[in-house]
């Protein structure tokens, strides 16, 4: 008589721009009821989560994650100056801001220069640009692989490993189910930031209303994901936050976000991992406005 296997458990972060705020809640609620996992996967603003995680999955390690978060302004994410974005709408450049900023904020908290050198093992995915097909970095440059796979089109330059021409994980896979199934994952946590289900109206401005545009297509893909993988492992989504009035390109709130997302989180794991249908959750909807 064979035993089973141990079960084999993969954190999956999705991409949402500053929505990403919100995984830090759940993942500091899952670190304190015990739920831990053998790797993790991350898309975009996910990857950068998931990175810092696998880096120190403990509570000292959610704690920087926590206050810099606390911290972030739009600027040091998405500095743009009018010159560029000048050039990018003349056609003389093909993105509106250099990821110099963004680099100096994954580079200022990631305990590690390697992606295998972190304490899990950590995949990042991207984005070929050439055929749009997604590309699994697990080790080389961790900074590398962060930058693009949250090299959102148009807003920051691609990034090149292995000749390859990278951008945003979030273009061709924004809920990267398929690669923690395809490593071996038996049970798969997602962790999604979710929609603005409550704005009175779409956000205002080019750049916000880009990353709102693909934080729902992450979320509608998520949907279909979820059906294509529900009988190929333990799938549990953990619920996003609801009502939500911030957009993705709103860094203003971010603090708020973390602390929502753990009490919701917490209260969803009272019991333990629960074991229930998504969909409820990730359906889309709106709230009136009030």
């Amino acid at each position: 008589m064979h035993a089973d296997p141990p079960e084999r458990t993969a954190f999956v972060l999705t991409g949402g721009g500053s929505l990403g705020a919100v995984q830090v809640g759940m993942l500091k609620a899952l670190h304190a009821a015990g739920i831990a996992p053998d790797l993790v996967v991350g898309a975009s603003v996910g990857a950068i989560n998931a990175a810092y995680f696998a880096g120190a999955p403990d509570a000292e390690g959610l704690a920087r994650l926590e206050r810099l978060w606390s911290g972030v302004r739009r600027e040091h994410v998405f500095p743009f100056t009018y010159l560029r974005t000048l050039a990018c709408l003349l056609g003389r450049r093909d993105h509106l801001a250099m990821p110099d900023a963004l680099r100096s904020l994954i580079e200022a908290e990631l305990p590690y220069l390697q992606l295998e050198q972190a304490v899990l093992p950590c995949h990042v995915v991207a984005t070929d640009a050439l055929d749009g097909t997604e590309v699994v970095l697990s080790t080389g440059d961790a900074v590398t692989a962060l930058l693009a796979s949250a090299a959102v089109p148009a807003v920051f330059p691609l990034v090149t490993v292995d000749g390859r021409p990278l951008m945003d994980g979030g273009v061709a896979t924004g809920t990267p189910i398929a690669v923690a199934v395809g490593l071996g994952a038996t049970r798969v946590v997602v962790l999604p930031t979710g929609t603005s289900c409550a704005l009175a109206a779409p956000p205002r401005g080019m750049l916000a209303m880009a990353l709102h545009a693909l934080n729902l297509m992450t979320m509608r893909q998520l949907l279909a994901d979820i059906d294509r993988f529900a009988t190929r492992c333990r799938l549990v989504v953990a619920p996003p936050l609801c009502p939500l009035a911030v957009h993705a390109y709103d860094f203003s709130q971010c603090r708020d976000l973390v602390a929502r997302a753990e009490a919701a989180t917490r209260h969803w794991l009272r019991d333990g991992l629960p074991e229930q249908d998504p969909h409820w959750a990730l359906a889309p909807h709106r709230h009136a406005a009030r």
